[in-house]
């Protein structure tokens, strides 16, 4: 059957008497649930699942990006503790060259025995001004390539502190006084260098004691004892 559609005159009114000759009621409530049914999808999507994927896939990345942010703290550190263990030998051989606190607090008693053993008297123990090594003034030291210049020891001002990590270890002075034999006397240092001990005697002087008949003499002199900066501050 042909259909005469005048396209010029042709209004909403017109089309919608179309369709429904071409469509039962039926065929349209169809079209109709499934047109409504592909918006309602399509809002709920948009509006609800879309920025719950969304949400979920950035935590998922976030989490992710933390694994591998976490994998890679955890071969710092396995590789941390393998140079840490390679070096634990090292400083516990150096280490032990150095005085704890406690050795130097108890510095007096450990040189009186030595003096006793030796027939020395100690009349003076005292310890001076505790002076800071820095890191890098002592691998300087080590490496000897300071020029002269620069071995010259600029005098800390007060309140010019030095941050304990910097701080490669700690130096004592110790002036003292000892009176007996020279024979004890050289005893006595030697018994110090045994005890495996930085220890240095950076001034010495020795007399002859006046209207003794024994020969005995009379030391004036300062050492320096080391101390490990982490355990003795």
């Amino acid at each position: 059957m042909a259909m005469n559609i005048d396209l010029k005159n042709l209004n909403m009114s017109d089309i919608k008497d179309q369709i429904t000759k071409l469509a039962d009621k039926k065929t349209l409530t169809k079209i109709g649930i499934i047109v409504g049914s592909i918006v309602l999808f399509l809002i709920i999507y948009y509006a609800i699942l879309n920025p719950m994927v969304k949400t979920r896939k950035a935590k998922l990345d976030d989490m992710n990006l933390k694994k591998q942010e976490t994998q890679q703290f955890i071969s710092e550190i396995n590789a941390m503790k393998a140079k840490i263990k390679k070096l634990k030998p090292q400083y516990q051989r150096y280490s032990t060259l150095f005085h704890s606190k406690a050795e130097v607090e108890g510095l007096y008693n450990t040189l009186s025995v030595f003096a006793g053993e030796n027939d020395l008297v100690i009349s003076k123990i005292e310890k001076k001004e505790i002076k800071q090594v820095t890191k890098a003034a002592a691998l300087e030291s080590v490496s000897k390539k300071s020029k002269k210049k620069k071995k010259r020891k600029k005098r800390k001002k007060k309140g010019d502190e030095i941050k304990k990590e910097n701080v490669a270890y700690y130096t004592i002075p110790v002036d003292f006084e000892i009176t007996g034999n020279f024979i004890g006397y050289i005893k006595f240092k030697r018994a110090l260098s045994l005890s495996q001990k930085m220890l240095n005697f950076d001034k010495e002087s020795i007399e002859v004691v006046k209207g003794d008949s024994t020969g005995a003499i009379k030391v004036k002199g300062t050492l320096t004892i080391v101390g490990l900066a982490d355990d003795f501050f």
